[in-house]
This record gives structure tokens, sequence and C-alpha cells, in this order.
């Protein structure tokens, strides 16, 4: 049997997400769905159409694989999409996502179809790592560390503020915090004592720099909480010095067996 996948969004997560399709045995991208017009669209070789399509496709497609942003994007693409197909998404605003269960549960029971939401990272692979390892240390806690690396969905963020060209956003763990939790003192640690963010943005010309930077530092949900440091620098740059890093980070556990 064949996975018929379709891909709702075409930024960098659903190049990704093709290139995955393309190398799995049992899948096929069918369908690239896009806001953009899609003549101006090149994929991998899979067809793109237009969002406003989807329905052409309801009952062909097995899973559509939402790939827009937090920040924006995914609280109505993914209520949307789950209309017509099962989803899988990567949402990732944590304090959201209480809210975004809510809208996909209520849509996707509606038409009959599973939403699988917040998958990837973190939520995600993290989620999993926590579980694994309070099984096996119930009594303890748990500290998670996000990066040293890019940031899609804080990149993707500073890119909807009026008059940024480009972006590139990296969370840069602190690496103190990380040996007093290695060294087993239970430091009681705020999200800026574990975290910075490190952003270059492209600046539109004559905009003005001092508001984006503003509304970074004071997004909430992404900057407002933590260190936060805002560079500027030309398209030339950011393709030159930002386009190449992953995301890391770790999940510590310490306790004892029971």
């Amino acid at each position: 049997m064949t996975i018929k996948v379709a891909i709702n969004g075409y930024g960098n997560l659903g190049r990704a997400v093709e290139r995955a399709v393309n190398t799995a045995e049992d899948m096929q991208a069918v369908a690239v769905f896009t806001r953009r017009d899609p003549k101006d669209l090149e994929t991998a070789g899979t067809p793109v159409y237009s969002v406003s399509q989807m329905a052409d496709f309801s009952g062909e497609v097995d899973v559509c694989i939402c790939c827009g942003g937090s920040a924006t994007d995914l609280r109505t693409q993914g209520p949307a999409a789950v209309k017509y197909f099962n989803t899988v998404d990567s949402f990732d605003t944590h304090a959201d996502i209480p809210a975004y269960f809510a809208d996909m549960d209520a849509a996707a029971k509606e038409a009959g179809h599973s939403a699988l939401i917040s998958t990837g990272w973190d939520p995600g692979l993290f989620s999993i790592a926590r579980t694994l390892t309070e099984a096996v240390l119930p009594a303890g806690y748990t500290q998670t560390f996000w990066g040293r690396g890019v940031s899609q969905g804080h990149s993707d963020a500073i890119r909807r503020i009026e008059g940024v060209e480009g972006a590139v956003q990296y969370t840069v763990p602190n690496q103190a915090a990380i040996k007093a939790v290695e060294s087993g003192e239970n430091p009681q640690l705020s999200t800026a004592d574990k975290h910075s963010r490190l952003c270059y943005v492209v600046a539109a010309e004559g905009a003005d720099k001092e508001r984006i930077t503003r509304e970074i530092k004071e997004m909430p949900k992404y900057f407002a909480d933590y260190e936060t440091t805002v560079n500027f620098i030309s398209a030339q740059e950011l393709a030159r010095d930002h386009a190449g890093m992953p995301h890391g980070g770790q999940v510590l556990r310490l306790g004892h067996t029971q």
C-alpha cells in the first residue's frame, strides 16, 4: 500500500517534507498546496495546486502534512485542511497548544478525520524523550535545553514583521545552567536563565529598524521572556553565513529509581 501525501505550504519545512516523502518506498507526494500562484512554485517534482483546490482532493489523499508557521499560519491552516484530510502538523507555540488542540479536535470530529498535532522537534521528539526518561526515573526532575541552532518557528515569526525581508534566529543555551543541572544542583531556572535568542535580520530599504527591534524583543511567547540580541545584516550576508545550522538540544533527567 502506498500512502498518498499532500503538503500544505512549501517553505523550508515543506521542501524538507517533500524530500523525506520521496525517500520513503511506501509514500507518494501527490500534491503541494500553496497560497502563492502555483505557476511560480518549483518543487522537486510534486504537482502544485492552489489551497483553494483542496476540496478537489478529498478522498484522494491519505494524509496532508501542514507546513505553515505556528506564529500565524497553522491556527487557520490546520482547521481548514482537516476538513478534507487527515492531517499532521508541527504547531510549536507551547502556550497556545491547548487552544489549538481544541480547535483541531472540533474541526476533525466534525469532518470525521484524524489530526496529529505538535509533532517534530519540541513538542515531538523531546516530548517522547521526556516521557521515556520520566518512566525510567520516576522520582526526579527534568530540564530541557534547546539549541544551539536555528529555530524555524522563531525565524518565521520575525519574517512576519512589517519591513523584514529575511531573518534567522538562533536559540542559544546557557552553558552555565546546563552544568548546574548536570551537577545535580536542581537549580530553579526561569526561561531567561536557560536560553538567549540571537537574531539576524534583513530590513527592507527605509524600514524603521528601531521599531523592528522593539517588535522582536517585545513579541510575546517568542522573545519577550528572553535576552534577545538583534543584528541587522544584508541579504548577501544572510545567504552566505546563516543558511546551514541545524537545531540541536538536550533533555536532562536527574533522579533515582524506586
